[in-house]
Order: structure tokens, then sequence, then C-alpha cells
């Protein structure tokens, strides 16, 4: 069933990490200026195209943003808060969890809220872990900092709310799969031995089909994206035409994960009670 009282949750959610998915995997890469400006792409071009085609079809989403990335193009923070998207937490610098510290992870944590909260004028609401990783104390750290969202897990096509500790917390699960995010079909670069390339249209007959099934059975949809890939010109065509695909069914709700949230709250709470 789906737990959205005007119908099925499709989340168009976009990880603006650009130079920070290089840093990250190797400090050493910033030295590297033609493999920075793969990130860059994302600021410089992906970013101003996907904003435009949202804007056409009134479509307001969300935006994982790691702290440094606001800290540096702030100029892309007001567009996106002006055009009335939603900024959520994705760390600070990018860095893999499962290499930092306790207190390293602590860290990028409470750098990354307190730029959203200077920046934005309010705390982040949602969570997305730099390439899909928890450490022993990321849940921690989400109930302790009071999340409202999470958008991370595998293990389910519909939203659920987490207990931790063997206490249910207010934490709702947005889940994906590899197969909803736009990294495995075109991140491509000369240091990601066995990467391949494929076309827009591998990936919108996947999403299509991924998008038929989870209709047909009621549950959601969570899209993760990244400007530098998706906002290359064949592929925003590719997310127009998931777009397209969409608006034909009727019960179809595209929106920001913190809102659709809170829309889906009560049925998730009734559920777990």
């Amino acid at each position: 069933m789906s737990f959205h009282p005007d119908g099925f949750p499709l989340f168009l959610t976009f990880d603006l990490d650009a130079e920070t998915m290089w840093t990250a995997r190797d400090p050493n890469n910033a030295n590297r200026p033609i493999l920075m400006s793969q990130g860059a792409y994302g600021w410089k071009v992906g970013i101003w195209r996907i904003l435009d085609l949202l804007d056409r079809y009134g479509i307001k989403s969300t935006f994982f943003v790691p702290g440094l990335v606001m800290e540096q193009r702030p100029q892309v923070v007001e567009a996106l808060l002006t055009r009335g998207h939603e900024i959520a937490h994705h760390s600070w610098s990018h860095a893999w969890i499962v290499n930092l510290t306790p207190e390293q992870e602590r860290e990028e944590m409470e750098k990354g809220i307190e730029i959203i909260r200077r920046m934005t004028g309010r705390a982040p609401r949602g969570w997305r872990s730099p390439a899909a990783e928890f450490s022993p104390i990321t849940m921690d750290l989400l109930v302790e900092n009071g999340f409202d969202y999470s958008s991370n897990f595998f293990d389910d096509d519909s939203p659920y709310i987490h207990s931790h500790k063997g206490q249910k917390t207010k934490l709702v699960e947005l889940p994906f799969r590899w197969v909803l995010d736009d990294a495995p079909f075109f991140q491509y670069s000369i240091i990601l031995p066995g990467r391949t390339l494929q076309a827009p249209s591998a990936a919108l007959e996947a999403w299509t089909l991924e998008f038929d099934t989870l209709y047909a059975e009621d549950r959601m949809m969570m899209l993760g994206m990244h400007p530098q890939l998706i906002g290359q010109p064949s592929r925003l065509k590719l997310l127009e035409g998931i777009i397209e695909h969409a608006l034909k069914h009727p019960r179809v709700v595209i929106g920001r994960c913190d809102e659709l949230v809170d829309a889906m709250r009560p049925g998730l709470d009734a559920a777990a009670s």
C-alpha cells in the first residue's frame, strides 16, 4: 500500500558532489585538473540544465549537498533556495565513512549541519551518506541530531520508520537501490577500471520498468542522480523521459523529500505502532 495520502511518491533527488566525488576517493586527485573538471561540470553546467527542466514541469526536489560544496559555490545554494528546492545533508567533504574515525565522522556531521543551518536558515531534515556507507555510529548521529529521514538503505521498496537499539525512532527511511542511481550507468573515468558507459536508453528502460512495477505494487520510487552525470545533454533527455512517463499515471506525486515524508508520516506511524 502507498503511505502517501495523495498517491504514489516519486522522488527525484540529486547528489551535488562536484569535485568532492573525486577528492573523496583520493585527496591527490585535487592535483589533476582534468579529472577535477569532471566534477566541476556538475555545478558549472549540469545543475542549471536540471533546474531549468524541473522548472518547466513545476517540480520541487531535494538536493543532497556536501558542506564543502555549499561553502565553495554559494551561487548554487542561492539558486536552489530561490527555486524552492530542499537542501539536505550529504556530509562535509564526501569522505567515505568507512575510512573515518568516530571523531572524524562526528566532525563531518556537525560541520555539515552548521553550514546548512547558516546558509538556509534551518537545520537539515534529511541525510544521505557518501558512497552508500554507514559506520557503527552513523545511526547514533542521525538520531542524536534529530533527522526526520534517511535515504540510504537498499532493503525495501517502501518507506518505513527505523528502530534503533530496540526503540522506535522518528527517522523515516526512503530506500533506493543501485539500479535507481545514475552512477552505475554513466560514471566513467580513466581512474575507474572496468567502468563502461551505457546509452541513456538503457537507463530509461531500466527506470521505466522499475517505475511500472513499483507503481503497480503501490510502493514508492527513489531516484538518486548526480548533476555532473545526469546533467549532460543526452542524459537530461533520460530524466525528462522518466518524468514524462510518470506523469502519464494519475496517482503520481513528485516532490521534495521533506514534504513527502511529512505527508506519509501518519500512515507510517500507524503501520509501525
